[in-house]
């Protein structure tokens, strides 16, 4: 009775630890990021650009110095400082198989918003916009130069930290399912410093609804690069429909 007491008291201090660690990835990540953007960005500036007049290069800094080098960085920094090594992340060349999940995956991410968009537009609730789209209002071109970088940069960089490591580090404590939940409500909430206008609420609990899509094809796949493919789709496409709403026609 005593070993399963102290067992028991030992188990639920190694969940407690795995959610505070989890939140601390997901905050961390995020502040890394933007310590990492803002030296990068002042650098650049010393060297005589200017980054505030350039809105698609300041964009394209944030994203690949943001979610390239700062989630990269602190993602595998974290898996070598706790030892757990970069094999904690599955990672290999996709298969059919693999292929066929990151098409499926990003269907599914498109059913589930037009569901929680068409929800959301009877019940009379509005979605907040992300900055991103102050960017492209400024220069349409940017949703074109976002779309390649979703695939190289966004997808990769958010999967690897909050699939990979986030979802994994839960999955010790609590298994997969459990892990999904947690990693995708702390994927969402992160979101919430990107966001602009009224309706913040809304947008996150749309990417609460919808990340658990990536968090399952990680785990039925054991390959960060098909929720990285599908992460990078999802957005690209959405990017591109929005340059094609700012433009009215197809690219020259």
């Amino acid at each position: 009775m005593e070993t399963s007491t102290v067992d028991r008291t030992r188990e639920e201090s190694s969940k407690s630890r795995s959610l505070l660690v989890a939140a601390a990835l997901g905050v961390g990540g995020y502040a890394v990021a933007i310590v990492v953007v803002g030296l990068a960005a002042l650098a650049v500036t010393l060297a005589g650009v200017p980054l505030m007049e350039r809105p698609a290069l300041l964009l394209a800094l944030s994203v690949v110095m943001g979610q390239g080098v700062a989630f990269g960085t602190f993602a595998l920094g974290y898996l070598a400082y706790t030892d757990r090594g970069f094999g904690f992340v599955k990672a290999r060349i996709p298969t059919v198989r693999d292929i066929a999940w990151a098409v499926g995956g990003t269907i599914a991410l498109f059913a589930g918003l037009v569901a929680v968009s068409a929800l959301f537009t009877v019940l009379g609730v509005q979605s907040a916009s992300n900055t991103v789209t102050d960017f492209g209002e400024q220069d349409p071109r940017i949703f074109l130069l976002l779309v390649p970088l979703s695939f190289l940069f966004i997808g990769p960089g958010e999967e690897l930290l909050y699939r990979g490591v986030v979802q994994g580090r839960l999955r010790e404590a609590f298994g997969p399912w459990v892990a999904i939940g947690v990693a995708s409500f702390v994927f969402a909430v992160i979101h919430v410093f990107s966001l602009q206008g009224a309706g913040k609420l809304a947008y996150l609990a749309i990417l609460f609804v919808l990340s658990p899509i990536l968090g399952a094809a990680y785990e039925w796949t054991d390959n960060i690069v098909v929720p990285s493919l599908i992460h990078g789709a999802f957005n690209a496409i959405q990017f591109y429909v929005a340059y094609l709403g700012a433009t009215g026609g197809l690219p020259a």
